[in-house]
């Protein structure tokens, strides 16, 4: 058993506070800036080409994650609150609606480029399991995202939220999970990309990454929707995803059993 009593905040300066979270998902906003930057270089496309969707990237990532922990999570108070929605400050965002900003910021690019849709996609998911993991880690540094009470041989008592009983570390969980996401899409980066599909490491990602979500979500403190069917909203929204993404597999299957049978 592990007690957490490891304080949020590294340092304060006057008026400035250097949290935790803030100090890790830097560091995996830096790591995948980095790392996908190499990407571009080695497969030759323009670095200039990467700089500036990243930026759209970053921008539609925040907004959308922070507007799907209002829209997802807390809707009833910040329809009373609105004002409450700028403050990203005090926490508050969401991995789906981040997915959901993701998608409409790289959208908005390939229009302002004209560029097709196809073209940097599978590339630029290759890093986003390295900030997502890094995310998580900040999650568990802020006691917040928390994991099931449990009576197993191991888990973290979070002292910061007043509670004296251990819980699942599910923090750890999701994030050992995005890390390893990210060796498996590396893999088939590194060894399988030229000869596959528009998109396989994309839909790649979102597969892993939203099932393994929904699974996770059986050990996390859950926000229930409804008794008859108890799954998180975490889960309800992680099923759209992977049904979508699963669709693709079949469709590229099926054309795939096609171009062998003629």
């Amino acid at each position: 058993m592990f007690i957490h009593e490891i304080s949020p905040i590294i340092a304060s300066f006057g008026g400035l506070t250097l949290r935790w979270y803030g100090l890790l998902f830097v560091i995996g906003l830096l790591i995948n800036f980095f790392f996908t930057r190499w990407i571009f270089k080695r497969e030759k496309y323009p670095v200039s080409h990467f700089e500036t969707v990243a930026l759209f990237l970053f921008i539609g990532m925040v907004i959308g994650a922070r507007l799907g922990h209002v829209f997802f999570y807390e809707a009833d108070f910040y329809l009373q609150h609105p004002l409450e929605i700028l403050y990203i400050w005090k926490g508050g965002l969401a991995s789906h609606g981040a997915a959901i900003g993701l998608f409409v910021a790289y959208v908005l690019w390939l229009a302002f480029q004209r560029v097709r849709f196809t073209k940097y996609a599978d590339l630029l998911v290759l890093g986003m399991p390295i900030t997502a993991g890094f995310v998580r880690l900040g999650n568990f540094f802020n006691s917040e995202i928390v994991g099931r009470p449990t009576d197993g041989s191991w888990g973290v008592v979070f002292t910061k939220l007043g509670e004296d009983f251990p819980r699942h570390p599910s923090q750890f969980y999701e994030a050992g999970l995005s890390f390893a996401i990210f060796f498996v899409l590396f893999f088939v980066y590194r060894y399988y990309y030229k000869k596959l599909p528009p998109l396989f490491i994309l839909f790649l990602y979102v597969l892993l990454y939203f099932s393994t979500r929904f699974i996770v979500e059986f050990w996390k403190k859950r926000h229930i929707l409804s008794q008859d069917i108890p799954l998180s909203m975490g889960q309800w929204l992680s099923i759209v995803p992977v049904v979508i993404a699963l669709g693709y597999f079949v469709y590229v299957g099926i054309r795939g059993r096609k171009a062998i049978d003629s």
